[in-house]
């Protein structure tokens, strides 16, 4: 159910509305609005990688989970809420509150994957990481159903973007707000608190832990090596979640409702996508599957890229759906297969820091490209396109069995 409540901020403010908003209205279409968006994400990203780690950390040594993901709930939904301030012309105000608003979520994010281990023996993992995802996908349909219904009326009643975006971010800040109830109604916080360290506060301890993670790392090195894959196909992933909408509306002339109708239907398929793949993962095997959708990636970028139609853009943006929702979930289910679990909070931070590296990787190099190129999205969209190449050859290198046995060894070692 959470993720059926956050996906509506991802859907309706990075991936659908805001982002096309802030480029052509807040930022005037100027050639470095799309490089603003960028930075302004990436800095909310930097902002978790650098706290991410040490908040997973202090949630198993306090089993804190359920406590902090409230407080990054409520921080999300008040500044998503407070976006519908944001006006023509308002540059600052809008990247300020896209990195508070944002940060809260990335943060959030973390926090309940760290929840999946303690839901789902190893062996469905995959399974039920891929009706969270699905699920999550159906609550981005409900948040982007509501704001396009209002946006269609807005527009029939002669409104312009500057009047009925604003609504789009209340009505996304509501349902969060509603969704998310049933989660600490009902969500158990089944951690223990772990033996702390002596004489040290609680930040100092957090990176005390997190330095330890580090230190034995060449233990987990099949982790390692998949979150180094994660950060390069994630770059490619985050560049078209947050500039999809860009792209439509600048290289294809797509209007906000046609643009709101495509991100609908896409939810859809990667929905489909995230519930198919998470049931082929367990059967299948975690490589394959993984491997399975960055192939489906870099045929969606070539034909993206290719596009000189509507009807080959609605193609590219539906394998990017069905890519999507499998390759998130796979990728979440496998860190989770190959974490300790007394330390499951804070290697699912560090998946965090490789994601939020990737968000910063990513949505920058395109940002970059499309100015100095001024203005060439299809060019920004190839070169992106690399990084799900470089994963695929990373994942090459990733031995699941082994991962996991150093997973089950560091079970086995008490902590102290």
């Amino acid at each position: 159910m959470f993720d059926f409540a956050n996906s509506g901020y991802t859907t309706v403010v990075i991936t659908a509305i805001f982002n096309a908003y802030f480029v052509a209205v807040v930022a005037g279409n100027q050639e470095w609005g799309t490089f603003a968006w960028t930075a302004a994400l990436a800095v909310s990203y930097a902002l978790i990688m650098l706290t991410g780690p040490a908040l997973g950390a202090y949630a198993d040594a306090y089993a804190a989970k359920k406590r902090l993901l409230l407080l990054t709930t409520i921080g999300c939904v008040i500044f998503t809420a407070m976006l519908s301030l944001v006006g023509p012309g308002d540059l600052w105000l809008a990247v300020v509150l896209i990195i508070l608003t944002n940060f809260f979520f990335g943060c959030g994010e973390n926090l309940i994957a760290a929840f999946l281990p303690e839901l789902a023996q190893g062996e469905a993992l995959g399974k039920v990481s891929g009706w969270g995802w699905s699920l999550g996908y159906v609550g981005g349909l409900v948040s982007l159903g509501c704001s396009l219904a209002y946006v269609t009326w807005a527009q029939g009643e002669g409104m312009q973007a500057a009047q009925f975006v604003p609504i789009t971010m209340l009505i996304t800040a509501g349902l969060f707000v509603v969704s998310s109830v049933p989660t600490f109604l009902y969500l158990k916080e089944r951690a223990l608190p772990q033996a702390h360290l002596a004489g040290r506060s609680v930040v100092r301890e957090a990176f005390s832990r997190l330095g330890e993670t580090f230190s034995h790392m060449q233990d987990y090195r099949d982790l390692g090596r998949f979150l180094a894959c994660l950060v390069f196909y994630q770059a490619g992933i985050q560049a078209v979640i947050t500039l999809a909408a860009i792209y439509a509306q600048q290289v294809m002339g797509f209007s906000t409702s046609d643009t709101m109708l495509l991100v609908l239907v896409v939810n859809i398929t990667a929905a489909a996508g995230a519930f198919a793949f998470g049931n082929l993962q367990d059967r299948m095997g975690h490589i394959p599957t993984i491997a399975l959708t960055l192939v489906g990636w870099i045929i969606m970028v070539l034909v993206a890229w290719m596009a000189d139609s509507s009807a080959m853009f609605w193609l590219a943006a539906n394998i990017a759906g069905i890519c999507l929702g499998a390759s998130q979930s796979a990728g979440r289910a496998l860190v989770g297969y190959f974490s300790p679990r007394p330390r499951r909070a804070e290697f699912f931070g560090l998946w965090g820091l490789a994601v939020k590296l990737s968000s910063i990787l990513g949505p920058v190099t395109y940002g970059l490209v499309s100015w100095i190129s001024r203005g060439d999205h299809r060019l920004a969209m190839l070169i992106t396109g690399i990084y799900f190449v470089i994963g695929l050859m990373i994942l090459m290198g990733v031995d699941v069995q082994r991962g996991r046995r150093a997973a089950l060894q560091g079970e086995a070692i008490p902590e102290g």
